[in-house]
């Protein structure tokens, strides 16, 4: 299955959550590190829910979009 997974960097390194997975964060030095440490969350995050719950939170339609906005 595809997840939409967001992911930050700041000074301390990256961060990622999954949108539609409530609560399932992970972080990492890198790039490579935050994917694989997200995916791995993810992976056991659905482990403990039921076929139900699996399909209502992975049939949602996530979206990411970049803005530009003007700041005053």
């Amino acid at each position: 299955m595809k997840v939409t997974v967001i992911i930050e960097k700041d000074a301390d390194g990256y961060y990622a959550f999954c949108p539609a997975l409530q609560g399932c964060h992970s972080q990492g030095d890198s790039l490579d590190e935050v994917l694989a440490n997200i995916k791995e969350a993810i992976e056991l995050y659905l482990e403990t829910l039921s076929e139900a719950e699996k399909m209502r939170c992975l049939n949602q339609n996530s979206f990411a979009a970049i803005l530009e906005v003007n700041v005053a």
